[in-house]
């Protein structure tokens, strides 16, 4: 029997159980005495003297009353018969990583680099992390967040591949901005103190001077070196050394002294970097997570589901029967099926959000519908294959990546033309976009080739002219044998495939040639154009989705709006 009896979440309630049953018993009476009057007064007065307090014989309405409120009451108890098991809470020690990207960190005495050396210093560190909240901060002559704190492992490793000295829009070292957005980030996170770990190849005397002035409130900064006491050139793209204004070689050499007692002053430690984890061992950095793991991440935790939502039901229904009209026409109500899951999920959702999820989901023609805006729409309108209209919601934009994009959408189009003028507008707003450079160069090599085996064509299928004596003589050029101009009429575009380039088609229904070339030119330019389509189609989707270059304008980008904000 007492596995029947709920348990209760809000046992405060059951107080109003009196002043209730009080409440209710007060109105009885006051309806039993208000009857007394009817057998004081004659019948005729009734109508006047007591309308709308005429009692009431039956007991009905007041049990009514009386079930109503004991069933809201026991929806405000919470009774619960089932036990909900939860995953323990996400780790609360979060950790900003904080990541020198100058050049220095290409020099070569940690072999192949510092940088790379670095890197797999924090693979290791995010791997350990698992599951807890971890950020990445990288800095130059600027600061900016790589990695937000998140327990993304995915994202986090993908991006670190990217990681370069050249994506920094600012030259310079300012490790101290580095340490601001790390400290804002813990901030706004709510995670209240927490960690944050320095990878620096060098730290100047003003650099230390500006951090130490920082608030970090409880903020534990550890400070990790990256580099050795004797330096090594650093070896630049071309395969030439880094030099000075002398012209000398560059040799950055790291003072793990000066750091060791910038750590200490600061309540942190510092440790060198080492290739086998034992420098974040010895910062302590593994052991917690160790230990997390040996006893278990998911335990038990006494949840109970509140199962009172179930009395609202015929709560309704005595609302619906205290109505004194039209009551019945709400019965039907009870019986009308609720939406689907996906339906009522839709209603939280905003446009751009359902789009994404649609696009997840692999439907991006409903994506196109969801998104309200043009740019997302011509993206999901791109992947479904639809590229006329994605090349004109992408017109709607006005930036380089709009113009980038919406040349790619005409070229697969067969609009060759017309991409090259849109990788144009891309570049005059962005000259360093060197995707927008390389898919020009290679539009323009299939005009070329499509030029060249147009003309080869016409001549195959120019008639001789017979000349006097039997032999043939070269074309003059006269009126109705000059062949057709590149722009001159349209093509029967093939069944099934996208429409070909605007061009004059020998013998087509349109063109403009002279009607006398023969119609084997005419089967045989329709392959080629549809060879030519599928591999420009190969070639446009076979382009790598660079990291690198996201980052270098995502950080570009970031610089100009700090340095335009007063």
């Amino acid at each position: 029997m007492t596995e029947l009896w709920p348990t209760l979440l809000r046992p405060a309630w059951l107080l109003l159980l009196v002043p209730c049953a009080w409440l209710l018993w007060r109105l009885w009476r006051r309806e039993r005495r208000s009857a007394r009057w009817q057998l004081l007064l004659p019948r005729p007065f009734h109508a006047l003297l007591l309308a709308g307090n005429q009692g009431r014989s039956s007991r009905l309405p007041w049990l009514a009353l009386g079930l109503a409120w004991l069933l809201a009451l026991l929806a405000l108890l919470g009774p619960s018969w089932q036990r909900m098991e939860q995953a323990t809470a996400t780790r609360g020690d979060a950790l900003v990583a904080i990541l020198d990207l100058t050049p220095r960190m290409l020099a070569t005495d940690l072999p192949p680099t510092r940088l790379e050396q670095a890197r797999r210093t924090l693979v290791d560190l995010l791997e350990a992390r698992r599951g807890a909240q971890t950020g990445i901060v990288v800095y130059a002559g600027s600061a900016h967040v790589l990695v937000p704190l998140s327990d993304d492992l995915a994202t986090a490793l993908n991006l670190l591949g990217a990681l370069t000295p050249s994506i920094m829009p600012e030259p310079g070292q300012r490790a101290d901005l580095a340490v601001a957005r790390a400290l804002a980030l813990l901030e706004q996170a709510g995670q209240g103190s927490g960690r944050l770990l320095l990878l620096t190849s060098g730290l100047s005397d003003a650099e230390q001077t500006a951090i130490a002035a920082l608030p970090l409130d409880g903020n534990r900064l550890d400070v990790l070196g990256v580099g050795t006491s004797r330096g090594a050139p650093i070896v630049l793209d071309d395969g030439s050394f880094l030099k000075d204004a002398q012209g000398a070689i560059v040799l950055p050499r790291l003072d793990a002294a000066s750091h060791q007692r910038f750590a200490r002053q600061l309540g942190g430690a510092y440790q060198p970097l080492r290739p086998d984890a034992a420098d974040l061992r010895a910062l302590g950095l593994l052991e917690a997570t160790a230990s997390e793991q040996e006893s278990g991440q998911r335990l038990p935790l006494e949840h109970w589901v509140d199962q009172g939502y179930w009395l609202l039901l015929p709560l309704l229904l005595l609302a619906a029967c205290a109505g004194r009209r039209g009551w019945l026409f709400c019965l039907p109500l009870l019986f009308t099926p609720l939406p689907s899951h996906a339906a009522f999920d839709t209603l939280w959702l905003r446009a751009d959000q359902q789009g994404q999820r649609l696009l997840a989901e692999g439907r991006p023609e409903d994506a196109a519908q969801a998104f309200t805006d043009p740019q997302r729409q011509g993206y999901a309108l791109y992947l479904a294959g639809d590229y006329a209209e994605a090349a004109e919601r992408f017109a709607q934009g006005d930036q380089a990546a709009d113009h980038y994009n919406r040349g790619n959408a005409l070229a697969l189009d067969g609009q060759l033309e017309e991409a090259l003028l849109a990788y144009d507008q891309a570049l005059e707003r962005d000259p360093q976009l060197e995707q927008a450079r390389h898919n020009r160069q290679q539009v323009e090599e299939l005009l070329r080739q499509r030029q060249a085996e147009r003309d080869r064509q016409q001549e195959q299928a120019a008639p001789p002219r017979e000349a006097p004596g039997g032999q043939a003589a070269p074309s003059t050029g006269g009126a109705g044998e000059q062949p057709a101009t590149p722009d001159e009429g349209t093509g029967d575009p093939q069944q099934g495939e996208p429409s070909p380039p605007r061009e004059a088609t020998a013998g087509g229904q349109n063109g403009a040639g002279t009607g006398n070339e023969p119609a084997a030119a005419t089967a045989a330019q329709a392959p080629l154009d549809r060879e030519r389509r599928q591999a420009l189609e190969q070639w446009l989707r076979q382009i790598p989705d660079d990291p690198a270059e996201l980052l270098r304008r995502k950080f570009r980008l970031e610089q100009q709006q700090r340095q335009e904000t007063p």
